[in-house]
């Protein structure tokens, strides 16, 4: 076997390995905030959002990249409407963390007034946004800033990511325009959620007035949990946008074979971030690790109880 085909062979289990944590992971993350009541606020809503995309992406994305990688032939715009999903769902996580992050801040800037700002149909409203925003920013391939120009008389029918999508809207407008300035604001709105958590737990409280304490204490520990689920998003996508950036500006030192395998590897990460979230939810949040496993114990440890005691019934019957 080949150097190429061991590559694939071990990209294309990985890829499958990954789908098949990301996609129950991210269920149950929606499925937690469905049955807990106390799960169904702002923040949950928002971190739901963000659990819909990681779970699209082992659905749809990991198969979609598979499907790619083995470079199909198929009209030009056929590929196209392939790739274009795997944007949205990219700007969809980017913009639920960025809208997470506004929450957190809301929470600890005004926090006598912040249920009355962020109510349910105002966070409704703005995940409806987030995504609207992530088709739009995902379909301008096929709106038009594609690569069917530069392509036109060269393309052979092969599905290959950077013969149809131009590197300058991956860098320019996907990468400097939607990406890295929401990763820039994101920090910036952290920074200023510690600070604020930071004063707030430094003031002397009395026995009397205990409770803010408590609050900003648990203020706290929610916001340096998601606060790793940020950086977690920026450590595995990252790679796979210098990698764009290498490939648009230093694409003439023939780096194109080693880029490819890099690139392969880098795409892993960023499909890899979708299984990490509902890890750190299960050990960093408690509300979630505890509804996890409520939903085990409830639905499916009770059921392998039964059909091992409906074995053992049926073996002494016989």
């Amino acid at each position: 076997m080949s150097q190429d085909k061991k590559f694939e062979t071990a990209y294309i289990c990985i890829e499958v390995l990954i789908a098949l944590v990301s996609i129950p992971g991210n269920i149950l993350v929606i499925w937690a905030v469905k049955v807990n009541k106390s799960l169904r606020d702002a923040t949950f809503y928002f971190i739901v959002s963000l659990a819909v995309a990681d779970a699209a992406v082992g659905t749809f994305a990991i198969p979609l990249a598979i499907i790619i990688y083995q470079a199909p032939t198929m009209n030009f715009y056929k590929c196209l409407g392939l790739i274009c999903p795997l944007l949205i769902l990219t700007e969809s996580s980017i913009l639920a963390l960025l809208a997470i992050a506004v929450d957190r801040y809301l929470r600890v800037k005004i926090p006598i007034r912040y249920k009355s700002v962020v109510t349910p149909k105002r966070a409704g409203v703005a995940i409806g946004c987030c995504w609207l925003i992530s088709f739009l920013v995902g379909m301008t391939p096929l709106f038009g800033w594609n690569a069917y120009a530069q392509r036109n008389n060269t393309f052979n029918g092969t599905c290959q990511f950077d013969k149809v999508i131009r590197m300058e809207y991956m860098v320019y407008f996907n990468f400097f325009g939607w990406v890295l300035p929401p990763l820039v604001l994101m920090l910036i709105i952290y920074i200023a959620v510690f600070k604020i958590i930071r004063k707030q737990l430094s003031k002397k409280f009395g026995s009397s007035s205990a409770y803010p304490e408590k609050y900003y204490g648990k203020e706290l520990q929610i916001a340096k949990s998601l606060a790793l689920v940020l950086f977690l998003f920026a450590l595995c996508w990252l790679p796979l946008h210098i990698c764009n950036c290498i490939n648009l500006f230093v694409y003439k030192l023939d780096y194109e074979k080693h880029l490819h395998i890099i690139t392969s590897i880098a795409i892993c990460m960023t499909h890899c971030n979708s299984a990490m979230n509902p890890i750190v939810y299960a050990f960093r949040i408690k509300k979630f690790r505890t509804t996890f496993l409520q939903i085990w114990n409830q639905y499916f440890y009770c059921k392998v109880d039964r059909n091992i005691n409906n074995i053992g019934n049926s073996d002494i019957a016989i």
